[in-house]
């Protein structure tokens, strides 16, 4: 439940304060392959002892970032920037198999914090490849999570498809087909592509269980559940977090006439509110619950808030962390 209910919002009784009601979309915030990830770089850190280095962001928050750089934590964009022995995280998204070759060609000390989500569907990718398919993957070009994925098999052998019309018009070789995807996409728009797919190549094979990840899935059923109620939607999350961009487009489909993602507090946008009576917030799962709790202060200290948390279902997933940590 929320930290701060309306007897807490400051003076939020004061006569001509204008009234605003929020509704707060759950589950919302970290799912367990983030807070794994975290997890990974602070027991590293506590072991082995700054700097650790991580390849890439480790999820894409800055506020996490940033408080995992005053920890001792140092970001990296390849390995060439790690010295000699030194000790490296891997990002949740996961990475080519060319990374982790490399880190033991260079006598690195590597932990792999990839989504074990993520990882499922590496596994069901080089599953398809033994069986002779060629792999459909749908999803969005540059996306850390994609390059990972892709990066699992020879080169030739897994074509992107970042949408329906692409769906409609990708060349396949002759042959059995498979298709995998992205764990963070829209859930409808992913339907939609799946069923072009099917319509054009009725035999291809699909996974065994749902590629896009139990966390998307509730935070984007959560955030329809509210969206016709609001005037604004708000999600936090930073601009380069594919869940967090997913919400926002969620939410306007579902009925919000307006959604917007803010990294944080300080980017919120104030004239957006002119006339709001009411409005839903959320987080995607690689941001704190932290910056929802800025955001209440700070809509407290301007509005009378009434405040309803409405949850689609409850979250009890945890992974263990990777050896040698676990």
């Amino acid at each position: 439940m929320p930290d701060i209910f309306p007897s807490d919002a400051p003076d939020s009784g004061l006569a001509g304060r204008p009234a605003l009601r929020v509704i707060l979309a759950a589950p919302r915030g970290f799912c367990a392959g983030v807070d794994r990830a975290i997890r990974v770089v602070e027991e590293a850190l506590r072991r082995y002892g700054a700097p650790v280095y991580v390849r890439h962001e480790i999820v894409h928050n800055r506020t996490v970032v940033e408080a995992l750089e005053r920890k001792g934590a140092i970001f990296v964009e390849e390995l060439d920037e790690v010295p000699e022995a030194g000790h490296v995280v891997f990002s949740a998204h996961g990475v080519p198999k060319s990374v982790p070759e490399e880190a033991r060609r260079r006598h690195l000390l590597y932990l792999d914090a990839t989504c074990p989500l993520v990882s499922k569907v590496h596994r069901e990718a080089e599953r398809h490849f033994a069986d002779g398919r060629h792999i459909l993957m749908i999803g969005h070009a540059g996306h850390p999570e994609v390059v990972g994925t892709m990066g699992q098999l020879p080169p030739g052998t897994v074509t992107l498809v970042q949408n329906e019309a692409e769906a409609a018009t990708v060349e396949a070789p002759a042959g059995p087909l498979a298709f995998i995807t992205q764990t963070t996409l829209s859930v409808d728009d992913t339907a939609d592509i799946i069923e072009a797919l099917r319509q054009r190549f009725p035999h291809i094979e699909g996974p065994r269980r749902e590629d896009i990840c139990y966390a998307t899935t509730n935070r984007q059923a959560a955030v329809k559940a509210l969206a016709r109620d609001c005037d604004l939607v708000i999600v936090i999350g930073s601009p380069n977090s594919s869940n967090s961009q997913r919400l926002r487009e969620v939410a306007e489909r579902a009925g919000a006439p307006r959604a917007v993602l803010v990294p944080k507090v300080e980017n919120l946008d104030w004239s957006l509110l002119t006339d709001v009576r009411t409005i839903g917030l959320t987080a995607g799962a690689s941001a704190p619950e932290s910056l929802v709790q800025e955001v209440l202060a700070a809509l407290g200290e301007r509005f009378s808030l009434t405040l309803e948390e409405r949850q689609v279902t409850t979250e009890d997933v945890i992974f263990k962390l990777p050896y040698p940590l676990g």
